[in-house]
């Protein structure tokens, strides 16, 4: 019998042995992989598409955005209005995403209605069409969003702090300005819709209840598609990255303003990197979470601030780790003074151990709840793979956590957070 009136032993979350579920790998017969994660037991699933058709490939900004956004609708047998219409009857939601390297469709529905929604998804990869009158709203909205967005000085610096670390001809540092979103041609998204959509490299990562014959319907609606998969190595495209040289800017956006955004960021390595998965474990005591150091100091003891993290920017050629907050613009240079202090503190003493085991505490946490449920699991392994990495990459993430030391980090800090490798971006 349980003896409710004893507490139960309590235990650390590095104690508990964490397992990432498997995926089932299929293959269609046009080469597409599809990468399913059986788990659950609700009766709704995903179904993500991804495609090689992020703004990495833009032949001139906006396009991959405009023609990802522009994807449901329309088709030579659907209008826009009937295409949401048949996703909303089946209680189905079927959204869409443009990032730097891929671009997605991810379709959430219950799993006895996937029959009914996946010859609609084939018809938008395979047929639509691009109505100009479609365009011309999207272009509206898109100038009135960026309109609104840039007297907004957290949207500025985000923008800014991106063309100092990569450069502004970089993939990752390029932004649209208003003359591209007016000078956007239906004939060049429909060019890159061919290319990148119809005839593009694509995977698939499927996930919940999944019913038993979902990759034949996959093979129904999407094997006979000029699909194919990503073709690997391809380095057909790599821009050079052309960081700033200057690197202190203060920006004025709004005279009239109160608040002031601060970007803090310096170049770091992608995931390959062997030091990657150890400045995770770093940034979380310096800026990762509600406890860390930046945030007892800057928000909890000077009240400069509501919140300052730091993180590491998730990029897949190369990556960022940046510092974010907003502040009173008084305050501004101030609160950039005690970030540097607190990069000082973790170069010259090592973490005590009650502080460490607290952010291993954290860490495992985290990944246990990114693992609590099959669309978590999904995203898990979707970021794993489109990443060129395996399951090695994320248990040896996990022996990071539980046995890097207080030295290690020390060094770490030493290396990599040098303020004079920092941007430093205030815009108000």
């Amino acid at each position: 019998m349980l003896n409710r009136q004893i507490a139960p032993p309590i235990k650390d979350a590095t104690e508990f042995k964490l397992d990432l579920p498997p995926y089932k790998k299929h293959v269609l017969s046009n080469g597409v992989e599809i990468y399913a994660i059986d788990l659950g037991n609700v009766d709704a699933m995903m179904i993500n598409w991804v495609f090689d058709a992020g703004n990495w490939f833009d032949a001139r900004n906006g396009i991959a955005a405009a023609t990802n956004r522009l994807l449901k609708n329309g088709t030579s047998t659907r209008s826009a209005f009937e295409i949401n219409e048949h996703f909303e009857y089946y209680g189905a939601y079927l959204s869409r995403s443009c990032h730097h390297e891929t671009a997605d469709l991810t379709l959430h529905c219950l799993n006895k209605h996937v029959a009914e929604l996946l010859p609609v998804v084939a018809e938008l990869i395979a047929d639509s069409v691009y109505p100009q009158e479609e365009l011309e709203i999207y272009k509206k909205n898109a100038q009135q969003r960026l309109e609104v967005n840039l007297k907004k000085s957290e949207f500025v610096a985000g923008r800014l702090i991106d063309v100092y670390l990569y450069g502004e001809e970089h993939p990752y540092g390029r932004y649209s300005r208003m003359e591209d979103l007016q000078a956007l041609e239906r004939d060049e998204i429909v060019e890159f819709y061919k290319q990148y959509y119809q005839n593009g490299a694509c995977r698939m990562f499927v996930a919940g209840k999944l019913p038993a014959d979902l990759p034949l319907q996959l093979e129904r609606y999407f094997g006979k598609l000029p699909l194919h998969a990503p073709v690997k190595g391809d380095v057909s495209y790599q821009p050079l990255i052309k960081p700033a040289k200057e690197k202190k800017y203060d920006i004025i956006n709004d005279p009239n303003g109160v608040q002031g955004s601060i970007r803090i960021a310096r170049n770091f390595p992608n995931r390959h990197h062997p030091d990657f998965q150890k400045v995770q474990i770093l940034n979380n005591v310096f800026g990762g979470f509600f406890g860390s150091r930046l945030m007892t100091n800057i928000r909890e003891d000077k009240g400069y601030t509501y919140g300052i993290y730091s993180y590491l920017v998730n990029n897949m050629q190369e990556s960022a780790l940046m510092i974010s907050t907003e502040a009173g613009k008084e305050v501004c240079r101030a609160t950039i003074e005690e970030v540097y202090k607190e990069m000082q503190e973790l170069c010259d003493e090592p973490i005590d151990d009650e502080e460490l085991q607290m952010v291993r505490n954290l860490t495992i946490g985290t990944i246990l709840g990114d693992l609590d449920g099959p669309f978590q699991v999904a995203s898990r392994w979707k970021n794993i793979l489109l990443n060129g990495l395996d399951e090695k990459y994320f248990y040896e993430g996990i022996h990071i956590v539980k046995t890097i030391t207080p030295e290690e980090l020390q060094e770490l800090a030493k290396k990599y957070l040098d303020p004079a490798a920092f941007f430093e971006l205030i815009v108000v």
